[in-house]
């Protein structure tokens, strides 16, 4: 007899899990698995405890404590002029969750769901878990950005969905107006659903301010914002996220929900609501502390030789290793960077399916600390100099 759905039956870790488990097994720097390390906010952490010793730790309403999705709807209409109503929002256990959830209220069996590759790994499995089939297109270097035709030409009279994530992780690009305006489109004529997964839109490093598909013009009711409180805050491990929506799609995403985790801590739901209201200097130094991250990485990583690619937003930056002088595939690069360097990364490759994508791009995170980062760059420059006969 075998157990398992087909789907899981055959799959192996993450690209996520499998990297951090060798950083822990080895002892490496880990800037593969994206979390931040060091000081977390203390105003948040805070709000939390008082939250747990002083309100109710019981079943919360499944869509959410009502405090915080009026929070998250007066961020929206703050940070990015987006008029969304507190009763559109519903609460998750985490961004992946909000995933799960819409792609379950949208996806019928036979459904044709269009992804973007790069993309995060867990859409795939997700929308073939609901009957729906994976479309992959593609996103060309070094720009990342939506080609019209390639779109249109994915869209069959069985598409159902498209899945965005803007800004892109792993490149850290962010989709241009022209695309947004052509997706709308796209979506507009063919009734699809857009599933549109944000979660890095406040981790901007251009002074831009993120601006939402949810915002196109006849966007309303077909499309899906799903944000998240640890990327918000860098309080990754509390899963607090969320999906905003209008009319029956929002009574579509909040059933999927209920049948999911239901509800998500109530403490931490109170404590992300009291976050959301810091106000714009305690974001904009979140902001510059992030920034100094970045740069001290990309400044590091191009004196030790490395070519790294453009980007504007996430927790990440992208080496090209052709570009920096190395003659190895990224997987390659990445298992011997963790056991000979002592530093574990993301290989991009990973994160393309169905289609092929860049061999020679690596993904590392700078939300560490200062000795850390150095201590990755020192490591990656003597790891390159023994790859490059000559290189001093």
């Amino acid at each position: 007899m075998s157990f398992g759905h087909p789907v899981y039956a055959t799959m192996g870790r993450t690209i996520f899990e499998a990297m951090s488990a060798r950083a822990r097994e080895t002892g490496a720097i880990n800037l593969g698995q994206g979390y931040p390390e060091g000081p977390e906010p203390e105003e948040l952490r805070a709000a939390a405890a008082r939250a747990l010793m002083e309100k109710s730790n019981q079943y919360p309403p499944s869509g959410g404590l009502m405090e915080l999705r009026e929070a998250v709807a007066g961020f929206y209409r703050w940070r990015q002029g987006l008029i969304v109503a507190a009763e559109g929002v519903v609460v998750t256990s985490g961004a992946t969750e909000a995933i799960a959830a819409a792609l379950l209220a949208t996806v019928r069996p036979g459904d044709e769901v269009i992804l973007f590759a790069p993309a995060y790994d867990a859409y795939a499995p997700l929308v073939r878990r609901c009957g729906g089939e994976a479309v992959f297109v593609p996103l060309a270097g070094p720009t990342f950005d939506y080609d019209e035709a390639a779109v249109r030409g994915a869209v069959t009279a069985r598409t159902r969905v498209i899945v965005v994530n803007d800004p892109l992780n792993p490149m850290g690009t962010v989709a241009s107006a022209a695309a947004r305006a052509m997706l709308a489109r796209v979506c507009i004529e063919h009734d699809l659903v857009a599933v549109c997964d944000e979660v890095w839109e406040e981790v901007r490093f251009d002074g831009g301010r993120h601006a939402s598909l949810l915002g196109e013009p006849g966007m309303a009711g077909r499309a899906v914002k799903i944000g998240s409180a640890g990327k918000l805050f860098g309080l990754t491990g509390w899963k607090v996220g969320w999906m905003v929506a209008e009319g029956e799609l929002a009574t579509l995403l909040a059933r999927a929900h209920q049948f999911l985790t239901f509800t998500t801590p109530p403490p931490l739901q109170w404590a992300v609501a009291e976050g959301l209201a810091l106000g714009e200097a305690w974001f904009a130094a979140q902001a510059a502390a992030r920034g100094r991250q970045r740069a001290r990485l990309i400044a590091g990583l191009e004196q030790a030789g490395y070519a790294v690619m453009p980007n504007v937003a996430t927790w990440f930056v992208c080496i090209d290793l052709a570009a920096s002088g190395v003659d190895l595939r990224d997987v390659e690069f990445a298992e011997r960077a963790v056991a000979e360097a002592g530093v574990a990364s993301i290989p991009v490759s990973a994160l393309y399916e169905g289609v092929p994508g860049p061999e020679g791009l690596v993904r590392l995170c700078f939300t560490k600390p200062d000795g850390q980062i150095d201590a990755a760059v020192e490591r990656l420059a003597g790891f390159r100099r023994s790859l490059i006969p000559g290189t001093r």
